[in-house]
Protein backbone atom coordinates (compact mmCIF):
# COMPACT_ATOMS: atom_id res chain seq x y z
CA UNK A 1 0.00 0.00 0.00
CA UNK A 2 1.36 2.89 -0.94
CA UNK A 3 -1.25 5.89 0.21
CA UNK A 4 -2.80 6.69 3.44
CA UNK A 5 -5.46 8.39 4.72
CA UNK A 6 -5.13 11.77 6.51
CA UNK A 7 -8.61 12.27 7.28
CA UNK A 8 -11.78 13.92 5.95
CA UNK A 9 -12.08 17.70 6.88
CA UNK A 10 -8.53 17.98 8.54
CA UNK A 11 -9.56 18.48 11.85
CA UNK A 12 -7.74 18.61 15.66
CA UNK A 13 -8.88 15.28 15.51
CA UNK A 14 -7.51 15.18 20.00
CA UNK A 15 -11.02 17.23 20.47
CA UNK A 16 -13.18 14.20 18.58
CA UNK A 17 -14.70 11.91 20.07
CA UNK A 18 -14.03 8.18 19.38
CA UNK A 19 -16.92 8.07 17.04
CA UNK A 20 -16.32 11.61 15.17
CA UNK A 21 -12.53 10.38 14.54
CA UNK A 22 -13.80 7.44 12.93
CA UNK A 23 -16.05 8.76 10.83
CA UNK A 24 -13.16 11.28 10.08
CA UNK A 25 -11.08 8.11 9.24
CA UNK A 26 -13.83 6.44 7.61
CA UNK A 27 -14.95 9.24 5.24
CA UNK A 28 -11.94 9.93 3.48
CA UNK A 29 -10.84 6.26 3.24
CA UNK A 30 -14.31 5.45 1.60
CA UNK A 31 -13.57 8.66 -0.88
CA UNK A 32 -9.54 7.23 -1.78
CA UNK A 33 -11.48 4.09 -2.54
CA UNK A 34 -14.28 5.71 -4.62
CA UNK A 35 -11.26 7.06 -6.99
CA UNK A 36 -8.23 4.80 -6.96
CA UNK A 37 -10.38 1.48 -6.32
CA UNK A 38 -8.39 0.43 -3.42
CA UNK A 39 -9.03 0.53 0.07
CA UNK A 40 -6.10 1.91 2.54
CA UNK A 41 -5.62 0.58 6.03
CA UNK A 42 -2.86 3.70 6.76
CA UNK A 43 -3.77 6.33 8.89
CA UNK A 44 -1.81 9.93 9.82
CA UNK A 45 -3.83 11.95 12.20
CA UNK A 46 -3.91 16.15 11.21
CA UNK A 47 -0.96 18.05 12.89
CA UNK A 48 0.47 15.00 14.39
CA UNK A 49 -2.48 15.00 16.94
CA UNK A 50 -2.39 11.84 18.88
CA UNK A 51 -3.78 10.67 21.84
CA UNK A 52 -5.82 7.32 23.15
CA UNK A 53 -9.01 7.95 21.54
CA UNK A 54 -7.69 8.46 18.05
CA UNK A 55 -5.23 5.84 18.00
CA UNK A 56 -8.38 3.58 19.57
CA UNK A 57 -10.41 4.26 17.02
CA UNK A 58 -7.62 3.78 14.01
CA UNK A 59 -6.91 0.01 15.34
CA UNK A 60 -10.40 -0.69 16.35
CA UNK A 61 -11.30 -0.21 12.49
CA UNK A 62 -8.42 -1.74 11.22
CA UNK A 63 -6.19 1.23 10.32
CA UNK A 64 -2.49 1.30 11.32
CA UNK A 65 -1.96 4.95 12.82
CA UNK A 66 1.52 6.51 11.74
CA UNK A 67 3.34 8.85 12.67
CA UNK A 68 5.76 11.20 11.13
CA UNK A 69 9.28 11.51 12.93
CA UNK A 70 11.15 14.62 10.81
CA UNK A 71 9.42 17.67 9.92
CA UNK A 72 10.92 19.91 6.87
CA UNK A 73 8.79 22.56 7.86
CA UNK A 74 7.96 23.47 4.28
CA UNK A 75 4.59 24.82 4.92
CA UNK A 76 6.71 27.73 6.17
CA UNK A 77 7.93 28.30 2.58
CA UNK A 78 11.45 27.15 3.90
CA UNK A 79 13.76 26.55 -0.09
CA UNK A 80 14.50 23.29 -0.26
CA UNK A 81 18.31 24.13 0.71
CA UNK A 82 17.01 24.85 3.93
CA UNK A 83 14.94 21.91 4.43
CA UNK A 84 17.51 19.46 3.56
CA UNK A 85 19.41 21.81 6.15
CA UNK A 86 17.41 20.70 8.55
CA UNK A 87 17.29 16.76 7.77
CA UNK A 88 21.11 16.43 6.55
CA UNK A 89 22.33 15.75 10.31
CA UNK A 90 19.13 14.31 11.59
CA UNK A 91 18.23 11.49 9.42
CA UNK A 92 18.41 8.38 10.46
CA UNK A 93 17.07 4.89 9.06
CA UNK A 94 13.04 4.21 9.49
CA UNK A 95 12.65 8.03 9.29
CA UNK A 96 9.13 9.17 8.24
CA UNK A 97 10.01 12.77 6.60
CA UNK A 98 6.67 15.19 6.63
CA UNK A 99 6.37 17.03 3.70
CA UNK A 100 3.05 18.94 2.37
CA UNK A 101 1.31 19.05 -1.05
CA UNK A 102 0.48 22.85 -2.49
CA UNK A 103 3.36 24.84 -0.57
CA UNK A 104 5.62 26.91 -1.41
CA UNK A 105 9.21 25.06 -2.47
CA UNK A 106 8.20 21.36 -1.86
CA UNK A 107 7.32 20.21 -5.30
CA UNK A 108 10.27 22.02 -6.77
CA UNK A 109 13.08 20.92 -3.90
CA UNK A 110 11.94 16.75 -4.19
CA UNK A 111 14.36 15.76 -6.74
CA UNK A 112 16.85 17.23 -4.51
CA UNK A 113 16.02 16.36 -1.08
CA UNK A 114 15.43 12.45 -2.81
CA UNK A 115 18.88 12.71 -3.83
CA UNK A 116 20.82 13.82 -1.15
CA UNK A 117 18.44 10.93 1.04
CA UNK A 118 19.76 8.68 -1.66
CA UNK A 119 23.76 10.11 -1.47
CA UNK A 120 23.66 9.55 2.45
CA UNK A 121 22.89 5.65 2.20
CA UNK A 122 19.16 5.84 2.80
CA UNK A 123 16.27 3.84 0.57
CA UNK A 124 13.22 5.82 -0.19
CA UNK A 125 10.41 3.53 0.74
CA UNK A 126 6.19 3.48 1.02
CA UNK A 127 5.68 3.90 4.81
CA UNK A 128 3.77 0.44 4.75
CA UNK A 129 7.31 -0.97 4.62
CA UNK A 130 8.16 0.78 7.42
CA UNK A 131 5.49 -0.65 9.86
CA UNK A 132 5.33 -3.25 12.20
CA UNK A 133 1.93 -5.25 12.01
CA UNK A 134 2.44 -7.47 14.73
CA UNK A 135 3.64 -6.56 18.71
CA UNK A 136 4.11 -3.66 19.01
CA UNK A 137 2.49 -0.67 20.89
CA UNK A 138 1.55 3.37 19.90
CA UNK A 139 3.73 5.39 22.36
CA UNK A 140 2.72 8.64 23.43
CA UNK A 141 3.93 10.56 20.40
CA UNK A 142 1.87 8.43 17.80
CA UNK A 143 4.98 6.53 16.91
CA UNK A 144 4.87 2.54 16.90
CA UNK A 145 7.52 0.86 19.65
CA UNK A 146 8.04 -2.78 18.97
CA UNK A 147 6.88 -5.12 22.29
Amino acid sequence: MKYGSHSNTHPHVNNLSYEENIKEIEISVDKIEKITGKRTNLYRAPYGEYNNTVIKAGNDKGYYTIQWSLDTLDYTGLTGTEMWNRLDSKLSCGDIILMHNGTKHTADSLDMLLKNIKQKGFDVVPVSSLLYKENYKIDATGMQVKL
